[in-house]
């Protein structure tokens, strides 16, 4: 476990003396993985105990080392908790129940999550985490590289002045992840309609599809959560916190700022299955369109040789006088005959539109 310092001019990875530089001013965050808490998870509590003066609950222990938890929030009167699960970027989704590997496109194959804890305490920011995490990562190497300018008065040139306010730099952080899922996914979405709607080519990757519309809703599902669990945090701040009104004015500010981007991403995800389903109804009513054209030439080309059907049964009978029978020219006045009957049911379908080329349709 990493223990970090932040005041407003500096960061401080696992100094000696925190306890000193705490009473000096700004908080601490300790930042651990999954892997650390798991090996120990006792001696890991200790250890936090030990540092900011509070014990977590047997309840949150097991919370923070379960890798299936959903995004939640909880308060108690020590600390509160947030669980936010974030992206997993990997290269194949696993199917937890059976253990197999899934094949599905690779924009919908990034959509694995795993969960990251927060315990907020007095002057004291816990994390829990996997041991990859690009978001935490990157957090910690910008507050390291902080360099403080007494001039600076911007919003994004500082470091955070709260325990509250890093977490929501984090979680907006990984909220940011699903919103630079949008394009990939519109453009997967994208190839899936084109290869359903395509005439030249059946479409029959129907198991991938479903496994496509299957991840689609864990993202919709995954957006419910995470926007619940921020609602109840930010009615949590609104009727508990006790600082200044600007800290607390700046707190909501933020928590608005993430629920808005989950509920971008959710809407983003409700759209892409919409438009999912769209395809597929559109494709069914393309196959069904496509045989009703074949069945109506078939019903055509039945209609036409009906009648030459019934004329050739009657001139097949076994009659020893019948017109035309023995005349020198009766087998060219009948085939002249079925040749007209052709010609004029052909004019009567085109006139009734029963037969169109497709020339005909693109012109229209």
């Amino acid at each position: 476990m990493d223990i970090f310092h932040i005041n407003e001019t500096q960061t401080l990875k696992n100094p000696e003396d925190y306890a000193q530089l705490l009473k000096a001013g700004g908080f601490l965050w300790l930042d651990a993985t999954h892997e650390e808490v798991a090996a120990n998870p006792e001696e890991w509590r200790n250890l936090v105990e030990q540092i900011s003066g509070t014990q977590i609950y047997d309840l949150h222990l097991k919370d923070v080392s379960n890798l299936s938890h959903p995004s939640y929030f909880d308060a108690t009167q020590d600390y509160e908790m947030v669980v936010f699960r974030k992206l997993t970027l990997t290269e194949e989704t696993v199917d937890v129940k059976s253990g197999n590997k899934r094949k599905i496109p690779a924009a919908l194959n990034k959509l694995a999550t795993t969960p990251v804890s927060f315990l907020l305490m007095e002057n004291v920011l816990v994390t829990v985490r996997p041991t990859q995490s690009r978001t935490v990562e990157l957090a910690r190497q910008r507050l390291l590289d902080y360099k403080y300018k007494a001039e600076s008065t911007t919003h994004g040139g500082r470091l955070p002045a709260s325990p509250e306010e890093l977490m929501l730099r984090l979680l907006n952080a990984m909220v940011d992840q699903y919103l630079e899922l949008r394009q990939p996914l519109t453009q997967q979405l994208d190839r899936w309609q084109h290869a359903l709607l395509d005439p030249r080519r059946p479409f029959n990757n129907w198991m991938a599809l479903l496994d496509s519309r299957v991840e689609l809703r864990k993202l919709d599902n995954l957006c419910e959560e995470q926007r619940d669990a921020m609602q109840e945090l930010r009615d949590h701040i609104v009727d508990n916190h006790d600082g200044n009104s600007r800290a607390k004015d700046l707190l909501l500010v933020r928590i608005n700022d993430v629920m808005e981007h989950i509920s971008r991403v959710l809407n983003h995800a409700r759209r892409l299955e919409a438009s999912l389903e769209s395809a597929v109804q559109i494709h069914f009513a393309a196959m069904a369109h496509r045989t009703s054209e074949i069945m109506r030439t078939l019903t055509v080309i039945t209609a036409l040789f009906m009648p030459l059907t019934l004329i050739t049964g009657i001139f097949g009978m076994n009659f020893e006088v019948m017109p035309l029978l023995k005349h020198a020219s009766g087998f060219w006045i009948t085939m002249g005959a079925m040749g007209v009957i052709v010609v004029l049911l052909l004019i009567y379908f085109r006139s009734q539109r029963y037969l169109e080329d497709q020339a005909s349709r693109r012109r229209e």
